[in-house]
């Protein structure tokens, strides 16, 4: 089983990242394998609703947001890391996530996902939930924790002292690593996901009668 720890901010060692770290050694402590993938800091193209994924799972734009598909369907759970940006996430991570869900979040369906949130000290619950989004229209079970997944501070080593933020993600780890050890012993006693009716679309416009 392994985890797959998206680090969504620019900086590559940062508070994100201290606290993606923190996340990620809980789940080995768990036996769980891990890999922390930084999306970056170049920009990225947002979604321009071309369609030309529809039914092929990889964007038309060939850049970091495939590999990120790639790594998220090889993975069995995965963690959204990201910093706040004025009470959002930073704009690369949104375009992101925003191509990468567009038509390969039914590739994602039934991967446990958990939002991880780090701030200097407001905007926190945004973020937490804005993640969230992307998981609950992809049939994604949400990990949580004894509090919302998310730590504080300014520099990686204000996040380390942050004891309950910390103390958090790895409550949420131990969620994440229970509930895929749960999965793999489901699948082996035969359980199987469930079968998803055919999708159906519904437009709330209506055009008048002639």
């Amino acid at each position: 089983m392994k985890v797959l720890l998206i680090n969504g901010s620019p900086h590559a060692k940062g508070c994100t990242y201290t606290a993606l770290s923190e996340a990620e050694g809980q789940l080995q402590n768990n036996g769980i394998q891990t890999e922390i993938f930084h999306i970056g800091n170049e920009p990225v193209r947002g979604c321009t609703d071309c369609r030309a994924c529809r039914g092929k799972g990889h964007c038309a734009f060939d850049d970091v947001v495939n590999v990120c598909i790639d790594k998220m369907i090889e993975a069995d759970g995965v963690v959204i890391g990201a910093p706040v940006y004025f009470s959002g996430i930073p704009g690369a991570l949104k375009c992101t996530l925003d191509r990468t869900f567009y038509d390969a979040k039914r590739l994602f369906a039934n991967k446990p996902a958990a939002a991880l949130v780090s701030c200097r000290r407001g905007g926190a619950g945004n973020v937490y939930d804005q993640l969230h989004k992307y998981f609950g229209i992809s049939s994604m079970p949400i990990m949580t924790s004894q509090y919302w997944n998310s730590v504080h501070g300014d520099a990686p080593e204000e996040v380390i002292a942050d004891r309950e933020g910390m103390q958090t993600v790895r409550a949420m780890a131990d969620n994440m690593a229970w509930i895929l050890k749960s999965i793999e012993a489901g699948r082996e006693a035969g359980i199987q996901p469930p079968v998803k009716e055919e999708r159906i679309r519904t437009n709330f416009y209506k055009p008048e009668k002639s």
